[in-house]
């Protein structure tokens, strides 16, 4: 990662990160703890290795906290920890999600309702359960991460696309309801952003270069490039900043 925007409010912060232990979640646990915050995330897998690295970089070690964010009582428990450890947070970053690959015919109630669950419902509920913490701290913003891909109207993932539309609704909303206690609520909508992930599972040389026609800017995304607009957006440098739709997907769609 290298720093390219400092964000001084962010220094001592208290932030909250659902997925902060790989992919996309990493470069943001990391890009948090440049600026001085004190950052926490969830996850499913043990990120202990990458909490002992984290603390060795920078000097101050994230709270990792193992767990499943479609757990909703767990991950209520999860922030409720996070704020006992760091203050009142003040940053929430709703990261974590799954893009499965499936088709309409395949869908059985089961996986409907994993799938919401995992991209959709924990977001709602992480920002039901942070509210208290924010009106305390009388501010707060929470990043919602969606994706171009439902504006793109990609097939091949019809309920990663149909949460993520929803992903948007909600943020505005919420934006709406939450703005009198000087909360703000946006989301975030990457293009195809190339984690190990993507790159073990999905990434094609065919794939990827016809994505990449599509693009304004011809190079690739990495999970760093996520990490300054997040910040701006968690930083008070946006503070009449709500209700929003960020796209940082090189140019693929446009908006306006």
């Amino acid at each position: 990662m290298t720093a390219i925007a400092t964000f001084h409010d962010l220094k001592d912060a208290s932030v909250f990160i659902t997925g902060g232990g790989s992919g996309i979640g990493a470069s943001l646990t990391d890009g948090f703890l440049a600026q001085g915050a004190k950052v926490a995330f969830i996850g499913r897998s043990d990120a202990t290795e990458f909490a002992d690295e984290m603390e060795k970089k920078h000097g101050a070690r994230p709270l990792f906290i193992q767990g499943d964010i479609t757990d909703t009582d767990g991950l209520r428990a999860a922030i409720d920890q996070s704020a006992e450890a760091h203050g009142p947070i003040t940053a929430l970053v709703n990261n974590a999600a799954n893009d499965k690959r499936h088709s309409t015919e395949e869908v059985d109630s089961d996986f409907w309702d994993w799938m919401i669950a995992v991209n959709l419902k924990a977001y709602f509920f992480a920002c039901q359960a942070v509210l208290p913490h924010m009106k305390n701290a009388g501010f707060g913003s929470i990043i919602n991460f969606s994706s171009i891909s439902y504006m793109m109207g990609n097939a091949g993932y019809p309920l990663y696309t149909t949460a993520n539309s929803g992903i948007n609704g909600m943020t505005r909303s919420l934006a709406r309801e939450f703005g009198p206690d000087r909360i703000r609520v946006n989301a975030l909508a990457p293009g195809w952003v190339l984690t190990q992930k993507q790159k073990d599972m999905w990434v094609t040389e065919e794939g990827l270069a016809a994505h990449l026609e599509r693009q304004c800017l011809k190079d690739t995304l990495d999970p760093d490039d996520m990490i300054n607009g997040v910040l701006f957006l968690a930083s008070k440098t946006s503070k009449m900043m709500t209700g929003q739709a960020m796209v940082i997907d090189g140019g693929v769609v446009v908006t306006g």
